[in-house]
C-alpha cells in the first residue's frame, strides 16, 4: 500500500500563549496554539491549523497590513515568517534572545522586534527575490530593563516602545532632526500597552497596577524634521559597543550590511542649534482599585481602550475623556491577550490558564466567538459512525464534541468530577458514552444535549476502560482497583451483571462487531472472552507473555489484537484462542530522554509500551502509539513496519530529546530541576487546595509528549492523535491501477473528445489522477449519466463510487454529483450489497456528504421562507395592495424550494 501522510487540521486547542491578532478584513482571528497557528474564520464559523510549525511554543505572531505574510516567533527567538496565501514557510530566522515583541509598520515596509532592552528595526521582505528576508535597518537602545509593548504612528514615521523599568520610549523610523527619541517616564509599575493617538504623537501609557497617562505632543506628524545623513554627530548615532558590536560582526560575518545603532542619553531632549525639539506633557487617571492589569488594547478610530486582569475581569473605556462602557467577567483566570479588529466591533481575548479564546461584540454586548480546549491532558478520543463528531474526554473531567467540518466544539459536558478515561459513540451516532475516575460512566443525548443516563457501581470504583456493543444496549466498564467488569443496560440503567475474574487492573474492554463476544485485557497478562449471550461466561481464556496494556477487534471481528507491556502487539483468532502473529515495536518506539530522566532514553525505551491501538478500515494495517513522540503503522500480514512519524516537533515538550543539552546541567544537577517560582511561563502550575494568590508553595511541571489515544476515521482515511488530525497526501503519491503505456492524459481527452464517456472514466481511473478523474466525469452531459453507469465495469463502479462521495463534499455542482449516486446505486445496488463490509466507508462517506448538503439547505430555505413571511407582514402593515393572484401557502412555498435545492438530497437520504 502506497500512501503519505499530511498534516490536517488541530482539535482541542484554541490558545495556548502569546498575543492574538485579527486579518485584515477583521473577520479572522489568528491564534497561536502550542507551536503551530490556528486561523478562526468567524464569519463562516470554521477554523484552520496552518502546516507550519516551530521548534518551541510560539510566543509572537505580527501580521502585514495586506494580511499575506506572518512572523511567527518561538521562545527561544527562532522565526518564521510564513506566507498566509501559500500555507508555506518563506525564510528562517533566529534572533537568538527571547524576543517580548513584534509589529510591522502600516505602510507595511520596515518592523519592529523587542528583544531584551533593544527595539530592532528590519526591513519587512517585499515581493522580489532577496536573499535574507530580514535585513536589519537600525537598532534603538534605551530601555534598563526588558521591553514589553510596540505601537507605530499611522504614517509609520515613528514607534513607541515600552518596558519594565516603568518607562516609554518614542524612536524614529527616520532621521528626524527634531526627535530622535524621547523618554517618557510617570508610571509606578511595569507598561503593558503603549499607544499613539490617530494621526498624532499623542500617546496611552498603561501600566500593571492600572494607572492610564495621557501624553500630549507639541508637535504634530508633519512637523517632524528631515536630518541629513551625513551629519551623524546631530543624530546622535554612536558606534556599536558590547552586544551591539557582537551582533554588528554577526551580520558581517553573513554579509549584511552595517546597520546603524542610535542610543537614548539622559539628556536627549535638549535643543541644539536652536532647534525646537519634539515634548510632551502628561496627566493620568487611576482605574479604580484594580491592581495586576495583565492586557491592552486600543482601537483609534473609535477611541476604545480594552483592558484585562489577572480576575478575568476586562473595562472598555472611550478615551480622552475615559468613560467606563463595559465592565464583564469572562473567566476567572488571567486575560493573557486582547485584540480588537480592524473596524473595532470585535474584540478578542485569550485565557492561557484554561485555554479559552473569546470574540465579544461590545455594542450588541454577546459572543461572536467562545470556544475552550481541555486545558490540561486529553486522555481519550473517539469518532461518530458517520466521521462528522469527534468525542474527546479529558483529565479536566469535561467531555467535549467537537464537528469536524468546522474544527470548532458545539457542546461540553461537564458532569464528571474527574479525569474522563475513555469515551465512545454508540451504533447510531446520537449517544456518547463516557467513564471516569470519579466512580461513574455517563450517557449523554446529542439531540438534546443532556446526560440522560448515570451508571454507578454497588461500590467505589474507579473505571479505566469503556466498550459499548454493536446494539448500544450493553454499556461494560472495567475497573483498575476491584479488578471487575460491570455491565449495564443502556435502556434501563441497571447493573446487570458484575464480571469476577481478572487478578489485576482491567485495562482494555473490545466488543466483537459481529458477534456478542466481549474481549477484556488485564495485567495479570491474560485476555478473557466473554459470552454475552450464554450468562456472561468466559469463554476463552488467551494468555500473555507480559501485562495487557490494549485490546481491539479488526473491524470483521475475526482478529484480535493486544499491546502487552514489553512493547508487543500480538494477533489472535477469537474463533480459535490461536495466536496468528507478533511484532516487537519496542525498538520503533524511540523514546526520548526527560530532563528528570537519571538515566538515557536508550535505557529507558526498555521499558516502554503501546498503550492504545486501532486497525484501519480495511482490517490491513493497525495503528500503534504509547508515551513517544512516534506513531507507527503496521502492515499485519507482513508484520512489517509502513510508516512512523514524528506528531511532534515541539521542543517545549517534555521526553523531545534523545540527549541532555550538557549547558544545561550544573555540579549541583540539571538546570532544569530547580524550580524559579511562579512566572508566565507555558509550564502547568501547581497550587495548594484553596489558595487564590500568594501561593509559595507553587510549582511546575513541564508537560511530557506523549500518544493516549488514536483512532482512524470510519469514513475516510484519517487518523486523531489527541486532537491533531491527519490525512492522506494525494497531492504527493503518484498510485496508478493496471497502468499500461496507452494510458495517458492525452488518450484520456481523446476518449472524451470522441464521446466515449465509459472509456474515457475507465482510462481516468487507471490512470489515477483526480483532476483528470474530476475533469471527464464533469464532461459527461447529464442525460448521459445512466448510460455511463450502466456500461462501467463492476470493479470500476466501486472506485467511481467511492470519487462521488469525495467530490460531493467540496464540489458546488451538488446536483450533478447527486445523480451519479443516485444511479450508481440504483443500478449496481444489488453487487455492492454484497461487499458491502469492504465498502461501508464509502457508503458512510456518501452520507455524510449528503446529510451535510441537506441541513445546508435545510438552513436555507427556512431562512428564505422567513424572510418571504415577513416581507409578506411588511406589505401588510404599510397597507400595500396585493396582487390579483393569491399568494402561495408556507407549506407549498415550502415545497417549492425543496424541490429546486434539494430533490435528490431527500431522495437519498
Amino acid at each position: 500500500m502506497k500512501f503519505a501522510y499530511k498534516f490536517s487540521n488541530l482539535l482541542g486547542a484554541v490558545y495556548r500563549r502569546g498575543n492574538l491578532t485579527f486579518s485584515r478584513d477583521g473577520n479572522s482571528v489568528l491564534s497561536p496554539v502550542g507551536n503551530r497557528l490556528s486561523v478562526f474564520d468567524l464569519r463562516n464559523n470554521k477554523s484552520e491549523t496552518l502546516p507550519v510549525s516551530t521548534a518551541k511554543n510560539i510566543t509572537s505572531v505580527a501580521l502585514s497590513p495586506d494580511g499575506n505574510l506572518a512572523i511567527l516567533v518561538d521562545e527561544d527567538g527562532a522565526a518564521l515568517l510564513v506566507s498566509l496565501v501559500t500555507r508555506a514557510v518563506l525564510h528562517h530566522f533566529h534572533f537568538h534572545k527571547p524576543v517580548h515583541s513584534v509589529s510591522f509598520s502600516p505602510d507595511g515596509r520596515k518592523f519592529v522586534v523587542t528583544k531584551e532592552n533593544v527595539a530592532l528595526m528590519y526591513h519587512a521582505p517585499g515581493k522580489t527575490h532577496e536573499f535574507n528576508a530580514f535585513v536589519l535597518d537600525k537598532s534603538y537602545y534605551g530601555p534598563y530593563d526588558e521591553t514589553t509593548c510596540i505601537d507605530w504612528t499611522d504614517d509609520s514615521k515613528c514607534f513607541v516602545v515600552g518596558s519594565k523599568d516603568m518607562t516609554s520610549w518614542v524612536f524614529g523610523a527616520e532621521r528626524w532632526t527634531n526627535l530622535i527619541y524621547y523618554c517618557l517616564g510617570a508610571h509606578k509599575d511595569i507598561i503593558v500597552g503603549c499607544f499613539f493617538e490617530q494621526g498624532s504623537l499623542d500617546l496611552y501609557t498603561v501600566s500593571q497596577d492600572g494607572t492610564l497617562c495621557i501624553w500630549e505632543s507639541d508637535t504634530e506628524l508633519d512637523g517632524l524634521l528631515l536630518g541629513d545623513r551625513e551629519k551623524p554627530e546631530e543624530a546622535e548615532s554612536e558606534e556599536p559597543q558590547g552586544e551591539a558590536a557582537e551582533e554588528e560582526e554577526t551580520r558581517q560575518e553573513d554579509g549584511q550590511p552595517p546597520s546603524e545603532v542610535i542610543r537614548g542619553k539622559a539628556d536627549g531632549n535638549k535643543e541644539k542649534d536652536g532647534r525646537e525639539n519634539v515634548r510632551y506633557k502628561y496627566f493620568f487617571n487611576k482605574e479604580g482599585d484594580f491592581n495586576n492589569l495583565t492586557a491592552a488594547a486600543f482601537h483609534k478610530k473609535t477611541h476604545l481602550l480594552v483592558t484585562g486582569f489577572a480576575s478575568g475581569i476586562f473595562h472598555l473605556h472611550e478615551l480622552p475623556e475615559f468613560n467606563l462602557i463595559h465592565s464583564l467577567s469572562i473567566s476567572d483566570q488571567r486575560i493573557a491577550a486582547i485584540s480588537i479588529n480592524c473596524t473595532g466591533d470585535w474584540i478578542g481575548f485569550g485565557c492561557s490558564g484554561l485555554g479559552q479564546l473569546l470574540v465579544w461584540e461590545w455594542q450588541s454586548e454577546s459572543y461572536v466567538f467562545k470556544q475552550q480546549g481541555h486545558f490540561n491532558n486529553m486522555a481519550a478520543l473517539a469518532y461518530s459512525p458517520d466521521g462528522q463528531y469527534v468525542a474527546t474526554g479529558g483529565d479536566d473531567g469535561k467531555v467535549k464534541v467537537w464537528n469536524t467540518n468546522s474544527s470548532l466544539c458545539f457542546v461540553t459536558f461537564s458532569e464528571h468530577s474527574s479525569s474522563v478515561t475513555s469515551v465512545a459513540f454508540t451504533s447510531r451516532g446520537f449517544v456518547i458514552v463516557s467513564a471516569s475516575l470519579d466512580g461513574t460512566v455517563r450517557a449523554f443525548d446529542l439531540h438534546r444535549y443532556r446526560n440522560f443516563r448515570t451508571f454507578t457501581s454497588p461500590r467505589p470504583a474507579q473505571f479505566s476502560c469503556l466498550a459499548v456493543d454493536g446494539s448500544g444496549e450493553l454499556v461494560c466498564a472495567g475497573a483498575q482497583d476491584s479488578f471487575e467488569i460491570f455491565i449495564w443496560s443502556m435502556q434501563t440503567g441497571r447493573l446487570l451483571e458484575v464480571l469476577a475474574g481478572h487478578e489485576g487492573p482491567v485495562s482494555g474492554l473490545s466488543f466483537n462487531p459481529v458477534r456478542s463476544i466481549l474481549a477484556s485485557s488485564s495485567w495479570d497478562r491474560t485476555v478473557k472472552l466473554w459470552d454475552m449471550a450464554d450468562s456472561w461466561q468466559t469463554k476463552e481464556t488467551l494468555r500473555l507473555t507480559s501485562d495487557g496494556l490494549a485490546v481491539t477487534h479488526r473491524p470483521d471481528g475475526q482478529e484480535l489484537a493486544v499491546a502487552t507491556l514489553d512493547g508487543e502487539i500480538s494477533f489472535w483468532n477469537p474463533m480459535t484462542a490461536m495466536q496468528t502473529g507478533s511484532i516487537l515495536g519496542r525498538h520503533d518506539l524511540q523514546m526520548g530522554r526527560k530532563e528528570t530522566d537519571k538515566i538515557t532514553a536508550k535505557q529507558a525505551a526498555k521499558g516502554k509500551s503501546f498503550t492504545t491501538l486501532c486497525y484501519s478500515a480495511d482490517g490491513q494495517s493497525i495503528l500503534a502509539g504509547g508515551q513517544s513522540k512516534f506513531v507507527c503503522i503496521y502492515n499485519i500480514k507482513e508484520q512489517i513496519l509502513m510508516k512512523k512519524f514524528e506528531i511532534s516537533c515541539n521542543l517545549s515538550l517534555d521526553a523531545m530529546e534523545e540527549y541532555l543539552d550538557r549547558r544545561k546541567m550544573t555540579e549541583f544537577g540539571s538546570l532544569a530541576l530547580m524550580d524559579e517560582g511562579v512566572g508566565d511561563g507555558d509550564t502547568v502550575a501547581l497550587s495548594l487546595p484553596g489558595v487564590r494568590k500568594g501561593d509559595m508553595s507553587s510549582r511546575h511541571f513541564k508537560p511530557e509528549i506523549r500518544v493516549t489515544s488514536l483512532h482512524f476515521s470510519p469514513t475516510e482515511w484519517k487518523l486523531s492523535l489527541g486532537l491533531l488530525i491527519y490525512s492522506l497526501d494525494s497531492g504527493v503519491v503518484f498510485d496508478p491501477f493496471d497502468l499500461d503505456l496507452d494510458v495517458t492524459p492525452s488518450s484520456v481527452r481523446r476518449q472524451v473528445r470522441e464521446a466515449a464517456w465509459a472509456a474515457a472514466i475507465v482510462l481516468a481511473f487507471r490512470l489515477n489522477e483526480s483532476a483528470l478523474t474530476r475533469e471527464v466525469l464533469e464532461a459527461v452531459p447529464h442525460e448521459q449519466i445512466e448510460v455511463v453507469c450502466s456500461s462501467l465495469p463492476d470493479v470500476y463502479v466501486e472506485k467511481l463510487l467511492s470519487f462521488v462521495a469525495t467530490e460531493l463534499e467540496k464540489s458546488s455542482h451538488l446536483q450533478f454529483y447527486l445523480t451519479w449516486a443516485q444511479r450508481l446505486l440504483t443500478l449496481h445496488g444489488q453487487k455492492l450489497k454484497n461487499r458491502s463490509g469492504a465498502i461501508l466507508p464509502t457508503i458512510q462517506a456518501l452520507q455524510k456528504s449528503i446529510q451535510r448538503h441537506f441541513e445546508d439547505l435545510s438552513k436555507l430555505c427556512d431562512w428564505n421562507i422567513y424572510t418571504i413571511r415577513y416581507a409578506e407582514a411588511l406589505s401588510r402593515q404599510r397597507g400595500l395592495k396585493r396582487p390579483a393572484a393569491e399568494p402561495a401557502s408556507e407549506d407549498e412555498v415550502s415545497d417549492a424550494m425543496s424541490e429546486e435545492s434539494g430533490e435528490e438530497v431527500h431522495m437519498l437520504t
